[in-house]
């Protein structure tokens, strides 16, 4: 009998349990998110996204969905051989205009020749291609400017978090940065129009517009966006994402490559009076 009374106040004390658990839940906003990443903050109270980032993606090959492709070098094999990747652009292919469209043919033609991708030649890679270029970068975060580092040909972006007109056109473009509560929002202009997205041939003019968005999402990761805008390139405004990941090592640090060394032979090979081959 006081077993059975024992059990009776077990059962009621669960059955008020889970009561209070359904209460609870349906007091819950129905699709509430997890409260968001607070990142770390600076001096002046703006989210610290200083260190040294690096993205994981294939994206530097080509910025659209692909399968794996032959190399641009075929003596190179596999060593040159594309990797196969989800892609970055958001959406579906890229809008390009018609012309547009032929134009990256021919980039895509000509890509591993001494007029085709810049990076072969090594060109500054461009914004926002200096994001994904599988080789890390350094943010370093002050409260008038904001530095990036790239350790591809030593390039460099200042973010002017004061608006500043830019004195000319140039491969990286001028960038105005603003806040916007947790992220980091960049406006850049004055391209020079040379740059490409990826090794394909992928491309934009000198009217490129690119509006960046870098926001923490955790200690260790950033969420990339970059809304891309050229009315001589394509048929409307096309976004690509997608996440930087903190370089973790007890050592991590941009390391040196100059990379003009690497590339003279593709430059000036051709004026040689005797061919080296």
């Amino acid at each position: 009998m006081r077993n059975r009374f024992r059990g009776t106040i077990l059962l009621g004390v669960l059955a008020c349990l889970v009561l209070v658990v359904q209460v609870v839940l349906l007091a819950r906003p129905q699709g509430a998110a997890a409260p968001a990443y607070r990142a770390p903050r600076t001096a002046d109270g703006k989210p610290n996204l200083s260190g040294i980032w690096q993205s994981m993606n294939e994206a530097n090959w080509n910025i659209e969905a692909h399968s794996a492709d032959f190399p641009r070098m075929p003596m190179m094999g596999a060593a040159d051989a594309m990797p196969p990747g989800a892609g970055i652009v958001e959406g579906g292919p890229i809008p390009y205009l018609p012309a547009a469209l032929t134009k990256r043919k021919e980039n895509y033609d000509k890509r591993a020749t001494r007029e085709g991708d810049p990076e072969i030649r090594c060109y500054l890679p461009g914004t926002p291609r200096a994001m994904y270029q599988n080789m890390p970068f350094q943010i370093i975060q002050g409260t008038d400017f904001i530095a990036m580092a790239f350790q591809y040909a030593g390039a460099l972006r200042t973010i002017y978090m004061k608006p500043t007109p830019g004195p000319a056109d140039s491969w990286m473009g001028w960038s105005n940065g603003k806040w916007e509560g947790e992220t980091l929002v960049i406006d850049t202009k004055d391209f020079n129009g040379l740059a490409w997205f990826d090794r394909v041939g992928n491309f934009a003019s000198e009217k490129l517009h690119v509006v960046e968005r870098i926001t923490a999402t955790g200690p260790d990761h950033l969420h990339y966006e970059a809304t891309i805008e050229d009315p001589q390139t394509f048929s409307r405004p096309w976004k690509m994402s997608f996440p930087l990941y903190r370089r973790k090592e007890a050592n991590a640090r941009l390391l040196e490559f100059k990379c003009v060394e690497f590339s003279e032979e593709v430059v000036y090979g051709h004026l040689r009076k005797v061919p080296l081959n």
